[in-house]
C-alpha cells in the first residue's frame, strides 16, 4: 500500500481518537498517526518507553534517541515522560491503556487478529501486541486491506498464529470500516470508490453491512 493510502487510513483512525486518551500506537500505519490529531490532546504511549509522542520532527531536528515502535523519529510533547520497557508494560498489562491502534498480519470475522509471526518465516521480535491485546481497553485496527501478494488480510479464520483471544473492536482499512460486536463484523462505511460488491469479492470474512449508516 502506498504512503497516501497509509495515510488516509491513519487520518481515519484518527477521528476516532478522544481528548484525554492514552492510546498506544503500535508498528507500521498506527505511526503515522501523531502527524494528524489536529486539534485533539491525547497522550500517545510508546511501548518502548514514552508517554507523550509528539509529531514527526523535520529533518533538521530529529534525534534518533527519540523513536517510535517503528524505529522512525518522533517527538516529545510538554509534559512527556521516558521511562522503562518494563513500566511501559506495567501500565499495559495493569489497564491503563484506553486503546491501543495495531496492524495486523489477519484479521478474522470475529475481530480476533495475528499480527506476530509469520509460519516458516523468521520471527523477528513478538513486541507488545499480545499483551496490548489482552490490556488496553479498545484496540483498533489499522491495515491494508490485502496482503502484498494480493490476498485477503480480512479472513474467515486465521491461518497465522493468535494474537490473543481478545476481540478488536474496529478494522479500518483503505476501503472501508468494520466494526465487530456480538461474534459478528458490520461494514459502516466505506472508504475508497469500491463497492459493496466489489469489496466482498477482496474480502474473505463474512459480514453484514449497516444499512443506516452506509445511507442505503
Amino acid at each position: 500500500m502506498n504512503n497516501e493510502l497509509r495515510v488516509k487510513v491513519a487520518k481515519r483512525v484518527a477521528e476516532e481518537l478522544n481528548d484525554g486518551d492514552i492510546i498506544n500506537l503500535g508498528v507500521g500505519i498506527p505511526t503515522l498517526i501523531p502527524d494528524y490529531l489536529g486539534d485533539k490532546k491525547v497522550y500517545l504511549h510508546s511501548e518502548n518507553g514514552l508517554l507523550g509522542m509528539g509529531p514527526t520532527p523535520p529533518e533538521d531536528e530529529i534525534n534518533m534517541d527519540l523513536i517510535s515502535a517503528s524505529k522512525k523519529p518522533i517527538t516529545m510533547d510538554i509534559g512527556a515522560s521516558l521511562f522503562d520497557s518494563s513500566d511501559s508494560f506495567v501500565m499495559i498489562r495493569g489497564g491503563h491503556i484506553d486503546m491501543a491502534i495495531l496492524g495486523a498480519l489477519q484479521i478474522d470475522e470475529t475481530g480476533e487478529i495475528a499480527n506476530w509471526a509469520i509460519p516458516g518465516k523468521t520471527i523477528l521480535g513478538v513486541g507488545g501486541a499480545m499483551d496490548l491485546v489482552a490490556g488496553a481497553k479498545k484496540i483498533i485496527i489499522a491495515s491494508s486491506h490485502q496482503a502484498k501478494d494480493g490476498s485477503p488480510k480480512f479472513v474467515k479464520k486465521l491461518s497465522f498464529p493468535s494474537s490473543g483471544a481478545r476481540k478488536v473492536d474496529m478494522l479500518v482499512t483503505e476501503h472501508a470500516v468494520f466494526k465487530f460486536k456480538d461474534g459478528g463484523c458490520e461494514l459502516v462505511e466505506i472508504l475508497s470508490d469500491i463497492s459493496v460488491e466489489e469489496l466482498r469479492d477482496i474480502t474473505d470474512a463474512n459480514f453484514t453491512v449497516n444499512q443506516e449508516s452506509m445511507n442505503l
